[in-house]
C-alpha cells in the first residue's frame, strides 16, 4: 500500500518515542510504501483534486539521519491507499481547515484515518461530556462567578483551556483559593474565552493513564504517566515518568464501552486518558504511547494499528 502521513516535519521526529515512527517502521517492515506532507502542504483547486507536495521516503535504521527522502513530488490524496492524519494539536483554526480539505480528499476517493468529520466532532477535552457516567464532577463555562461555585463547592480543582496539549495551561488551585481569580483572567480572558474545570483527583499520584484504542479494542496495557517530584501533571511532555501497566475491571468497563462507539464514527485510534475511574479526554488527533507500551510489555502496539488499518483499507 501507499501510505501518506500527514504529520508535522520529520525532521522534528524524537524516534525513540515517536508513535507515527513507530507505525511507520511497522509499515515499512511489510513492504508498504511510506509518503510524508504537513497539513500546510494540502492544496484543491477547481478542476483538480486534493494534492499536496509530499515525499516519499525509506527508513535507514540509523537513530539519528533515520529517513532517507526523495525529492518532493506533487501527489493526489485520492492515489494513495491511505491517509493517515498526524498532526499535533492544538487544534486551531489551520488544523479544522485541514480537516474539510481531507474530507474533500475523502469525496474524491482518499481513505483517511482518522475520519477528518470524526476529528472535527470530537475536541479533545469537551468529547468526554458525552459520556457523563465516566467523568468526574465537571464544568465548562466562560463566567467568572460559575468558576468561583465550583470551586466553592469541590474546594480543590484543576482548571485547563480547552486547545491545549500535553499539560499546558494546566492549573491547580486547592481549598484557599489562591490565585483564583488571576487564574481565572488568564484563562478565560475576561470572558473572551471558554474553560473546563474539574475536580482535583487525587489519583493522579498513581498516574494519568492513556488507554489506547484500535478500531474499537482497547490495548490491555495502559500507560500510566505519573507525575514527579511537586508536579500536578502527569504528561510525558512536562516530565512525567510513564508507566506501563494492565488494564483495571473500570479501565476496560470504560474503554469497551466508549471504544466501539468512536470506531463507528471512523476513529481508527483513540487515547482515553483515565485518573482513578474517572475519564479526563479524548484524544483522536494523534494519540501516542505506542513505544512505551511496547518495550515495557512486548505487546506490539504498532503491529495492531497496521493490521487495523490494512483491514480498514482492504
Amino acid at each position: 500500500m501507499k501510505l501518506l502521513f500527514v504529520a508535522d516535519p520529520l525532521e522534528s521526529f524524537k524516534t525513540y518515542k515517536d508513535s507515527t515512527f513507530a507505525m511507520m517502521r511497522e509499515a515499512a517492515s511489510r513492504g508498504h510504501e511510506l509518503w510524508a506532507c504537513e497539513a500546510k502542504d494540502l492544496v484543491w483547486q477547481r478542476g483538480g483534486q486534493v494534492s499536496a507536495q509530499a515525499r516519499r521516503f525509506t527508513l535507514t535504521g540509523d537513530p539519528h539521519d533515520w529517513f532517507a527522502p526523495e525529492a518532493r513530488t506533487g501527489i493526489t490524496l485520492a492515489g494513495m491507499d491511505a491517509v493517515l492524519m498526524r498532526s499535533d494539536p492544538p487544534f486551531d483554526s489551520e488544523y479544522f481547515y485541514a480537516t474539510h480539505l481531507l474530507e474533500q480528499a475523502e469525496r474524491e476517493g482518499a481513505r483517511v484515518f482518522n475520519k477528518p468529520a470524526a476529528l472535527r466532532d470530537h475536541p479533545e477535552k469537551l468529547a468526554i461530556l458525552e459520556f457523563p457516567q465516566f467523568i468526574g464532577p465537571t464544568l465548562v463555562t466562560r463566567h467568572a462567578a460559575e468558576i468561583r461555585a465550583f470551586h466553592a463547592a469541590h474546594q480543590d480543582i484543576i482548571l485547563k483551556p480547552l486547545d491545549g496539549m500535553g499539560g499546558m495551561g494546566i492549573f491547580r488551585v486547592g481549598p484557599d483559593g489562591l490565585n483564583l481569580g488571576s487564574i481565572i483572567e488568564t484563562l478565560n480572558k475576561h470572558g473572551a474565552q471558554t474553560v473546563m474545570v474539574q475536580r482535583y483527583l487525587p489519583e493522579i499520584a498513581q498516574g494519568d493513564k492513556r488507554i489506547l484504542i484500535i478500531d474499537g479494542e482497547p490495548i490491555p496495557h495502559a500507560l500510566a504517566r505519573i507525575p514527579q517530584g511537586s508536579e500536578i501533571r502527569g504528561n510525558m511532555a512536562v516530565g512525567g515518568k510513564g508507566v506501563a501497566q494492565p488494564l483495571s475491571a473500570r479501565d476496560h468497563e470504560i474503554a469497551s464501552t466508549i471504544g466501539p462507539i468512536l470506531a463507528e464514527r471512523g476513529l481508527l485510534l483513540v487515547g482515553l486518558d483515565v485518573i482513578g475511574d474517572c475519564v479526563t479526554e479524548i484524544n483522536v488527533t494523534s494519540p501516542t504511547g505506542f513505544q512505551e507500551i511496547t518495550q515495557q510489555t512486548g505487546f506490539d502496539v504498532a503491529r495492531a494499528f497496521i493490521n487495523a488499518l490494512e483491514r480498514r483499507s482492504a
